[in-house]
């Protein structure tokens, strides 16, 4: 089968992309931000940092889900919780290869929130003058906190914080491509695609409940497609290395 068949095979239907593919990260965890709630974001932002290494999702996710039987998913009890104690959960979730690094990454990002937000994101983004402002915010909060953990951090947050405007992720872009989706000369690193694939949603009133159900479902699309095509020149895809960019 030739790379063009196999891709016009991919294509389905506006209603059930979502019930395939799953929607939202944070909710498949069990995290509500609907009534941006501290704690709820400030357990996404954990997860969007285990989330923004170069690792399986679901490697990711089980570390997470380590951390939260473990009852640390706040700043102060992750600090308290010591290097140490991060490394074992860490090995534990099987985030082997970034152990010490992330455990160092976390009680480094913790401090920072607590010192200048009192542990809470919505302080942050009050603070914060602009979506672009808001980004450098969340870097700002320590080492190793690049815009692929920004960016997958603020996209379960887009149309919840009103400073919340990442760029689509490339996989999104790849999958809404491929679906039909978008038209021919529109740029991936244009604001103009979320804008435009927003517009789609709402027009045809697809399965989403949320824009980030669709935009987690085309970005999981996107995975699939990548994994069974792979990097050939029908697909030009900037791969900023975590799972879910």
């Amino acid at each position: 089968m030739s790379k063009e068949k196999e891709i016009i095979d991919l294509k389905e239907s506006h209603s059930n992309l979502v019930a395939r593919w799953g929607g939202s990260y944070a909710v498949k965890l069990g995290i509500n931000l609907d009534g941006l709630n501290p704690d709820e974001i400030y357990k996404w932002f954990i997860a969007a940092v285990l989330y923004g290494a170069p690792i399986p999702e679901s490697v990711a996710a089980r570390t997470w889900h380590t951390f939260a039987d473990n009852d640390i998913l706040m700043p102060k009890r992750m600090i308290d919780s010591g290097w140490d104690k991060l490394v074992t959960l860490l090995d534990q979730g099987g985030y082997v290869r970034y152990d010490y690094k992330t455990a160092t990454k976390l009680l480094d990002v913790n401090r920072a929130l607590l010192e200048r937000y009192d542990g809470d994101f919505n302080m942050l983004h009050a603070a914060a003058s602009d979506s672009d402002d808001l980004e450098r915010c969340i870097m700002d909060l320590g080492k190793g906190i690049g815009k692929v953990t920004t960016h997958i951090f603020l996209r379960e947050l887009r149309g919840k914080w009103r400073k919340a405007d990442p760029p689509l992720s490339p996989l999104a872009f790849i999958a809404a491509q491929m679906l039909g989706y978008l038209p021919a000369n529109i740029n991936c690193d244009s604001g103009e695609v979320v804008t435009y694939l927003q517009e789609l949603w709402k027009k045809y009133e697809m399965a989403a409940g949320s824009f980030c159900d669709f935009e987690a479902a085309l970005i999981r699309k996107g995975l699939h497609i990548r994994h069974r095509i792979g990097h050939h020149q029908t697909i030009k895809l900037k791969d900023e290395g975590s799972s879910l960019t």
